[in-house]
């Protein structure tokens, strides 16, 4: 599948329309990303508007994947962290809508999210995921699984699922 990454430093009404899309459609696709069925995209809209101060004061990195339909899936880093841990940003809502999975779309993001980690000096990312098949391209993308730990979180549906953590040093 051939995308477009592009990063968003302000969202428009079309972007919160698109990132919407996507974030309720992985919730309705099962996948636990900290949000309970039934999940309404104005919900969705309303929780990533809520992202737009810090996107704008440069506190998060947000990046869209787009086709020719509009956004197929999105990623962002929280750049902002602790005095003791300026070297570090976690990486997180890895989302791809269902009809765009397994086409390299995650693999784009990843790519985008990792070279503005470097660009903005950090050293090290972080990531916590629910997803079997998110586990093998983080591991495929060189990221390091830590461990597991068992019943984390919830799955939309209220059914604990297990979280699995992995690291990537990155080259300055």
């Amino acid at each position: 599948m051939h995308c477009r990454i592009r990063r968003v430093t302000a969202l428009a009404d079309s972007d919160l329309d698109g990132l919407a899309a996507v974030l309720a459609d992985c919730v309705a696709g099962g996948a636990s990303v900290g949000f309970m069925q039934p999940y309404s995209q104005a919900q969705a809209r309303a929780w990533w508007r809520g992202l737009a101060p810090d996107l704008e004061a440069g506190r998060r990195a947000l990046f869209v994947a787009e086709d020719d339909a509009g956004i197929v899936g999105t990623v962002h880093l929280i750049l902002a962290q602790p005095d003791n841990q300026p070297h570090r940003a976690d990486l997180c809502k890895m989302l791809v809508l269902r009809r765009a999975r397994k086409l390299g779309v995650g693999a784009a993001l990843m790519d985008a999210a990792e070279s503005a980690a470097r660009a903005a000096g950090k050293t090290l990312l972080v990531l916590d995921t629910a997803s079997a098949d998110a586990e093998r391209l983080y591991a495929r993308m060189g990221w390091q699984r830590l461990g597991v730990i068992p019943g984390y979180a919830l799955l939309p549906d209220g059914a604990a699922c297990d979280t699995t953590y992995f690291y990537r040093e990155l080259a300055r």
